[in-house]
């Protein structure tokens, strides 16, 4: 192998994720602590977290990685919960055709959507946020996979986001049945989830 050819074969490897941050959240009730990382990859991004929390009183461990595409549109999900010796795991996957699986199951209650949304976490809702890149006064009717915790079960969830102010939006779920504040920074990372959860600590890259 010439010097040449080596130099185009490397040229060729894809980048290496880089980091773009890292975020600690806190939630008062239930009482939980999330470490939060969000990650460029050569053709998309991935959200990983590490989410400590309380369960009826019980220890809880959750850990997940979302991959989505460059339009922000989930690819996949893997999200595992531990209470005491008992770990259970799950898959979630989005193919081409906008179906969804659930471990090799089609749910096709949720056929067309593009968004994951993990219950126990604000990370997924950078997801619709930098997907629909909505102007300030703005607002658009979606529906997610959402995930419920600490039992992992799968629903589809109609929500609507407006976005009021460069920074921050109005989250609706269920014909709005819930509503908060949800600030953001330059990512599209939540800051602040009013009542619920807010960030503690922050590292911008690597």
């Amino acid at each position: 192998m010439t010097e040449g050819s080596v130099s185009v074969a490397a040229s060729a490897r894809p980048p290496e994720p880089r980091l773009l941050c890292t975020v600690l959240w806190r939630r008062a009730e239930p009482p939980s602590l999330e470490h939060f990382r969000l990650w460029r990859e050569a053709d998309g991004h991935r959200l990983e977290g590490h989410v400590v929390a309380s369960a009826a009183g019980e220890p809880l461990l959750v850990t997940y990685s979302v991959a989505c595409d460059e339009a922000w549109r989930t690819l996949s999900a893997r999200v595992a919960v531990e209470r005491g010796a008992a770990r259970r795991e799950i898959e979630l996957r989005r193919d081409e055709a906008a179906r969804w699986w659930l471990d090799g199951r089609h749910l096709a209650e949720l056929d067309g959507v593009h968004d994951v949304d993990l219950g126990i976490t604000p990370s997924t809702n950078t997801l619709p946020i930098r997907r629909l890149a909505l102007e300030v006064g703005a607002s658009a009717d979606v529906a997610a996979a959402w995930v419920r915790f600490p039992d992992l079960e799968v629903q589809l969830l109609p929500q609507r986001y407006t976005r009021l102010t460069p920074d921050r939006y109005r989250y609706e779920s269920r014909g709005g049945a819930f509503v908060a504040g949800l600030g953001v920074d330059e990512l599209g990372v939540a800051t602040t989830y009013d009542g619920v959860w807010e960030r503690v600590a922050e590292r911008a890259g690597s």
